[in-house]
């Protein structure tokens, strides 16, 4: 399986020569030229930069192997409407992205998003296209009371929601609208990113047991929730750098990471995909 390293620069950097000067870095990197095919062949690459570098960044990264993501859509419509402040899929993807991070325990956290808003959001994004890295992941206070899978399940009970609603789409729609939503696409344009919360730019990090025996839990649930589901990546993220990717990307269950800070300097950037493009060869 192809390994996933995808870098979500969050509210960096502040300004568009910055966010020029990091894709610089990037891209003059000798690993990501089609004769090296170290990357290119076994790591897909991509970033997330904030809406407002969005449009600079996808149009700078055509024609080059790394993707461009957005770190979050609109709950609201899937095109236009009166929302003020709101970005929707349609939107997103006319500026270049073919992917949207949903579910950050930021969102969750700051913006305090509920069950109902999550699964209308990944809805939209399958509806104009978009793939969907779907992020879950327990608080320090879960994890020391023995919470994780309980808590995980529950984060990915979005998923059956959304699958209904996908059924429904295609009943509607008799499967004769084109690019019309479906359970195949989902499986196609979904990734789960599993991100403790409690290890999100702390420094602190599970041990590689402890992630590979919870990616496999997040898996096994996605598989009993449909079949078509059975393969989808599973990232890990939190606290990732160039040091414990390797250990990282050696276990079978970890098809790839979400890098945070790391992902705002290329040389750590490309050495944690270096480290799963290898160990995935």
């Amino acid at each position: 399986m192809q390994a996933w390293v995808i870098g979500n620069w969050k509210q960096n950097p502040a300004t568009s020569h910055e966010a020029q000067a990091l894709l610089n870095d990037l891209l003059v990197n000798d690993l990501l030229a089609p004769t090296e095919g170290r990357l290119t062949n076994t790591c897909q690459l991509m970033v997330a930069p904030s809406c407002i570098h969005l449009a600079a960044v996808s149009a700078r990264l055509q024609e080059t192997p790394i993707l461009c993501a957005a770190q979050d859509i609109s709950a609201h419509s899937d095109s236009t409407g009166a929302y003020t402040g709101d970005c929707s899929a349609q939107q997103i993807a006319d500026a270049g992205a073919t992917w949207t991070i949903l579910g950050h325990s930021e969102r969750r956290q700051y913006h305090k998003e509920p069950y109902d808003r999550l699964v209308q959001k990944m809805a939209f994004a399958f509806k104009q296209n978009l793939g969907v890295i779907l992020c879950i992941g327990e608080t320090q206070e879960q994890y020391d009371n023995e919470q994780t899978l309980s808590v995980l399940g529950e984060q990915l009970s979005v998923i059956p929601g959304v699958l209904e609603s996908l059924r429904s789409t295609n009943v509607d729609t008799n499967n004769d609208t084109p690019n019309a939503p479906s359970i195949d696409n989902m499986t196609e344009r979904l990734i789960i990113a599993y991100e403790p919360v409690w290890a999100i730019g702390t420094g602190k990090v599970p041990t590689v047991s402890e992630v590979s025996r919870t990616h496999e839990y997040i898996k096994q649930t996605l598989a009993d929730y449909a079949a078509e589901l059975t393969d989808i990546s599973v990232l890990y993220g939190g606290s990732v750098n160039a040091d414990n990717a390797s250990s990282f990307a050696a276990d079978p269950m970890i098809d790839g990471a979400l890098v945070g800070g790391a992902s705002l300097k290329a040389q750590s950037f490309l050495a944690i995909a270096e480290a799963f493009a290898s160990a995935k060869a």
